[in-house]
């Protein structure tokens, strides 16, 4: 049947729902207007306030300072996505919650545009709150676009993955171009210029995405409906799970008076987050979706680990290629932005070429599970920080180090990247039911989040150990987690049951009405 006697969500492109690259746009923007401030916030917070160089004042901060707020926002702004996910599934859909994240997108960045220190605050904040509704739910979108079985989903993620690296792209080309010209604040209202671009593809692109994201009401004894509440309620009828979260909750309360209130409030979300998790545990109503859930709670220790080490990217990486690496080339200074452009186009490079390479090894019947992939990934990247030592050793030596090492270092991030973050988020729509679908997208998110607040800690200890112990340490760990799972891998996927046997490719006859799988 041809595309033309379709209905527009039923309609391909290259083998594709055109949905998903309707997503796809709508993604890239975004992540331009994300990665174009995140590549300037610690370098707006450490420049100086005499505003001494053509970016113009910034906040004066010290590295640890800057290092701190910078694992506080990335963190906050993917922790935000488990209201988000709650707001979507409770009360208006992921296409509206998508919607209302992008306007308040641009609400946020179009406040950083201001220079006072309270629109500072104020942009992050509203920033944080966009994402949170935004992203967990346009992926799990995505995942909608796809019956259970179709192989064709991990491939779709790598296309909409692309989307959000041509997105970091752009930013990170243009951005640090815009601001070595017409300073830090050109370059944030420039984020929310795209961020509106975005938008607008977004709401013209609707009826391509007429059948996922849509907030159903709840209809009673519907077996798919939950109740926060009532999860909640039931906790205190559940010893095991009441008195654990007891622990939690007073460690909670100790970290808040021996850290500081900001741990302290952190650490009773995740308590709460912890007892919901584990009361869905309980809930659940057969053994193979108890044994999946743990096997997804425990991926998300990967997805910890893989995001503390890469998001030094955006914090301590990006401070050491600003003063300690030798960034000119042909007699021109290549602004230190314009590095962390090198991930994105790999990811634009390598995407399909690593989907395709695992698709083609596991229809081979060779070992190509979500699990595997996640940890040869965590085991890639941290090569990627041999290179780092070795910039730093050279740097000891010559007082300069040079940018190859960087080139080097953010190569293997990429491969390492591709083989888990898409990955993992397909992985999730496979094992989750679906009534919990933009919670445990919501969760992995939270995860990721942790993993960037993770980064900001081993950064700032760059200033009491060195940067060459930081990048030693990130190597030697990454590779003890990944080696670990590799090793747990046979008894995980037993766990799994399944859930990736017999995967093939679906066309939209086979896909229609689909949102996610529920078994």
């Amino acid at each position: 049947m041809s595309n033309t006697s379709l209905k527009p969500h039923q309609k391909e492109l290259f083998g594709q729902p055109i949905g998903l690259y309707i997503l796809f746009l709508t993604e890239m923007w975004e992540r331009f207007s994300y990665y174009g401030m995140r590549a300037l916030l610690v370098l707006y917070m450490t420049a100086s306030t005499l505003g001494d160089d053509a970016r113009g004042a910034g906040l004066g901060w010290t590295d640890k300072e800057a290092l701190a707020l910078y694992g506080w926002y990335t963190m906050l702004v993917y922790v935000m996505s488990i209201p988000g996910g709650m707001i979507a599934d409770k009360l208006i859909g992921q296409k509206k919650a998508v919607l209302l994240g992008a306007i308040v997108l641009c609400l946020g960045h179009g406040v950083l545009v201001l220079t006072d220190i309270w629109a500072f605050y104020t942009g992050l904040g509203l920033v944080i709150l966009g994402v949170g509704l935004l992203k967990p739910n346009i992926s799990t979108m995505v995942g909608g676009l796809y019956k259970e079985g179709d192989i064709r989903r991990d491939k779709g993620f790598s296309i909409f993955y692309i989307g959000i690296n041509l997105g970091s792209l752009l930013a990170t080309l243009i951005v640090g171009l815009v601001v070595a010209k017409w300073g830090w604040h050109a370059g944030f209202g420039l984020a929310g210029v795209v961020m509106l671009l975005g938008l607008i593809n977004y709401i013209a692109g609707q009826k391509y995405l007429s059948q996922v994201g849509n907030y159903n009401p709840p209809k009673e004894n519907d077996v798919n409906e939950i109740s926060y509440g009532k999860l909640y309620g039931k906790l205190f009828s559940s010893p095991k799970q009441l008195i654990f979260t007891s622990i939690l909750l007073l460690a909670s309360i100790y970290g808040w008076y021996t850290l500081e209130w900001g741990y302290g409030l952190l650490f009773i979300f995740l308590t709460a987050i912890a007892a919901l998790l584990m009361m869905i545990y309980k809930e659940l109503e057969t053994q193979i979706f108890k044994d999946r859930f743990l096997v997804l709670l425990l991926s998300f220790i990967m997805v910890i680990v893989f995001w503390g080490a890469f998001e030094q990217a955006g914090g301590l990486m990006n401070l050491y290629t600003d003063t300690k690496t030798d960034r000119v080339l042909f007699g021109w200074e290549i602004p230190t932005v314009m590095f962390q452009s090198l991930n994105a186009g790999f990811i634009i490079l390598l995407a399909t070429l690593v989907a395709s390479i695992w698709a083609k090894r596991k229809l081979k019947g060779k070992e190509g599970s979500s699990l595997f992939k996640m940890a040869v990934g965590i085991i890639i990247m941290g090569f990627g920080f041999i290179f780092m030592v070795f910039a730093a050793m050279e740097f000891e030596k010559s007082g300069a180090s040079s940018m190859v090492w960087l080139v080097l270092a953010y190569l293997f991030h990429t491969i390492g990247e591709l083989c888990l973050s898409p990955v993992a988020l397909s992985f999730i729509t496979k094992l989750t039911p679906v009534k919990y679908a933009s919670l445990m997208m919501g969760v992995y998110f939270a995860a990721t989040g942790l993993g960037s607040k993770v980064a900001g800690i081993v950064g700032e200890a760059a200033s009491d150990f060195g940067e060459y112990a930081i990048f030693l340490g990130i190597f030697i760990f990454t590779i003890i987690i990944g080696m670990l799972f590799i090793l747990l891998l046979k008894p995980l996927k037993r766990l799994t049951h399944g859930a990736e046997d017999n995967e093939r490719i679906m066309h939209y006859d086979e896909t229609e009405g689909f949102e996610l799988a529920d078994n």
